[in-house]
């Protein structure tokens, strides 16, 4: 980012002091809960302040409030830094140019997935219609048929008669040679919990048709899902979720499980369940979700896919200290478009107006890499592997073949306390919601599975000093970070997304849920830096590692960091790894046994009710 570009709201460089990294490096021993003694627990912890107060206590959630040096630290509530824009560039956006529009892999590519110009492409020649695609897709997608297709359970919902419709107004276009924008007739999906006009946001809960919100359909298009729209984009329906956004596994009892078709014997992850789902199975190229903890991020690495959390409040605002909106894709050139569609500021927002386009790297300025290697090695031994691969690569010099990245290392402050805070403060924010949503607000868990029962019940138990406590570790973690920006500019931080690779299902988990808060907070390791501070980040697929159970491999995610409003930085990155992955990296990216192969699916009319068999492909 250049030097002269001005923010509102950015924290004053200052690096934390010594006693605030000594890494406490302890774990978490949560109850692990799951059948009927989940749902008797639920009912306890429902009903019941004492134990309520014992799990909030369990979880150490209140540790912050007892840790010394904090006292004249500043609490930094929202983490709203804006790059501001200069005049007329409030309404800027960079070009989509062939770069992008036109970058299509090798037809011999291992692991190649559709792009936006493979689409836009065929409907220019003539190969495919938007039509022929939407006819193809809408069967295997739908819930609200008897006979669903494999591919269904990423999605809740969709209204097929405007979703066609859409359809055939873009193969009008194209028949006339004029396309309205650079998405024109690409099919991509939406989060549930993203409020589209004429969709209820279901977000993933069990419809009760005796509560209005059920009932309450939404009046206007989010914003990024609108721009999207406005560029031509197929919107086929509103995607699966973890139950309110509230885990990192993906496993909703309620709406069925996404799958994992990397290796489906694992969770998709959450909880951007669904788009993650749909991207590695082919089906769509990309799709829009929000993020508070990983959820746009721990999804796509599970999956083998692309994440971009964007910098706080830049494509629209949300009533939240932590979530945002942003773009997940197969690959990175349609991440860029997407990205640089949805964050085009809406000059209706008083927080998005406000934001500057974010800058391409300059190809002569220095690339740093921030590693801090204690907070990595908390990753499982395959995965730290393959993150060293990467990161030898990466950091070799771009006259031997390499990234040309230079190491640097560093620490960040109170990781363990900041990541409690973090995870306290999500689930604070959930209760607010959930009790908006019912009726009642005195009477709200009935709308909850059994496990967000619990995480919601102990979110009751926070009490406002700790809540103090917590704008204070953010604080402390902002400026820190500012601190580190100003020593390196243009520095990406560099970690595994997830420590793990994988988290394996369990069959009999679909019956009520699952509450593993220990395995939940393991994988939002990494992840809650970026929602805690509000910098954006990307997730990137950077190698694979063997599975402890079913078929295929499993992806191992790696992430980046950078300052606020670092977009277009991350997406370079995001380039060099994909890069890596194809060109580098042995055996190249792999397609899981179910990928979808849209074209030769229209090709074959499996989408006149022909069944899924026929579709699936991963040549």
């Amino acid at each position: 980012m250049a030097p002269s570009q001005r923010f509102a709201n950015y924290p004053r460089a200052k690096e934390a002091p010594e006693a605030a990294f000594v890494y406490d490096k302890r774990a978490d021993h949560n109850p692990v809960l799951r059948g009927l003694p989940l749902v008797i627990a639920s009912n306890l912890v429902s009903y019941s302040g004492y134990v309520q107060r014992w799990f909030w206590n369990n979880a150490e959630f209140g540790i912050p409030k007892f840790m010394p040096g904090l006292g004249d630290a500043p609490r930094k509530y929202l983490p709203n830094v804006i790059p501001l824009a200069e005049g007329a560039e409030a309404q800027a956006m960079i070009p989509i140019g062939p770069e992008l529009t036109e970058q299509r892999h090798p037809a011999d590519l291992p692991g190649r997935f559709y792009t936006v110009a493979d689409y836009t492409e065929a409907y220019k020649s003539g190969e495919l219609t938007p039509l022929q695609v939407v006819e193809t897709l809408l069967p295997l997608i739908r819930r609200d048929v008897e006979n669903q297709s494999k591919y269904a359970n990423a999605w809740i919902q969709s209204k097929p008669d405007e979703v066609l419709a859409a359809a055939k107004a873009s193969t009008e276009r194209w028949a006339a040679g004029q396309p309205i924008g650079v998405l024109d007739g690409v099919p991509f999906g939406v989060k549930d919990d993203t409020p589209v006009k004429g969709y209820v946001s279901t977000m993933g809960m069990r419809v009760n048709k005796a509560e209005k919100y059920f009932s309450t359909p939404a009046t206007e298009t989010a914003w990024p899902a609108q721009k999207l729209m406005d560029a031509g984009a197929i919107m086929l329906g509103k995607m699966n979720q973890h139950e309110v956004g509230m885990d990192t596994s993906g496993c909703n009892p309620s709406t069925g499980t996404a799958t994992n078709w990397a290796n489906p014997a694992y969770y998709p992850g959450g909880s951007s369940s669904g788009g993650a789902s749909a991207l590695s199975g082919g089906v769509v190229p990309i799709a829009l979700g929000s993020d508070a903890g990983g959820s746009m991020r721990i999804p796509p690495a599970f999956c083998g896919v692309y994440g971009l959390k964007t910098t706080y409040n830049r494509t629209m605002t949300r009533n939240s200290s932590m979530a945002i909106f942003g773009p997940m894709a197969a690959t990175v050139s349609d991440l860029t478009i997407a990205y640089r569609l949805v964050s085009q500021p809406d000059p209706s927002d008083p927080n998005t107006s406000l934001f500057a386009v974010s800058k391409p790297t300059s190809p002569s300025a220095k690339k740093y890499l921030g590693i801090y290697r204690e907070w990595i090695e908390r990753s499982d031994a395959d995965v730290l592997q393959t993150f060293d691969k990467a990161l030898a690569w990466l950091s070799k010099p771009t006259s031997e073949g390499g990234g040309g990245y230079e190491i640097v290392d560093i620490k960040i402050p109170y990781l363990r306390q900041a990541q409690l805070a973090h995870g306290s403060t999500c689930l604070a924010e959930f209760l607010d919601e959930a009790r908006a949503r019912s009726n009642d607000p005195k009477n709200f868990l009935h709308l909850l599975n059994y496990p967000n029962r619990i995480f919601v019940s102990i979110a009751q138990q926070t009490p406002a000093e700790d809540y103090m406590k917590y704008a204070q570790l953010r604080g402390v973690i902002m400026q820190h970070l500012a601190h580190l920006y100003e020593t390196y500019p243009g520095m990406l931080i560099f970690t595994p997304t997830v420590p793990i690779a994988g988290w394996l299902r369990d069959p009999a988990d679909e019956a009520y849920g699952l509450n593993n808060a220990n395995i939940t907070l393991r994988n939002m390791t990494y992840a809650w830096l970026a929602n805690t501070s509000g910098c954006p980040a990307v997730t990137c697929p950077g190698g694979y590692v063997e599975p402890g159970a079913g078929e295929g491999k499993l992806p191992v995610g790696l992430m980046a960091v950078s300052e606020w409003g670092g977009e277009e930085s991350l997406l370079s990155f995001a380039k060099d790894t994909e890069r890596y992955l194809n060109e580098v990296y042995e055996g190249g990216r792999v397609k899981g046994a179910g990928w979808l192969d849209v074209f030769k699916a229209v090709k074959e009319g499996a989408g006149a009710g022909k069944g899924d068999e026929v579709v699936s492909s991963a040549e």
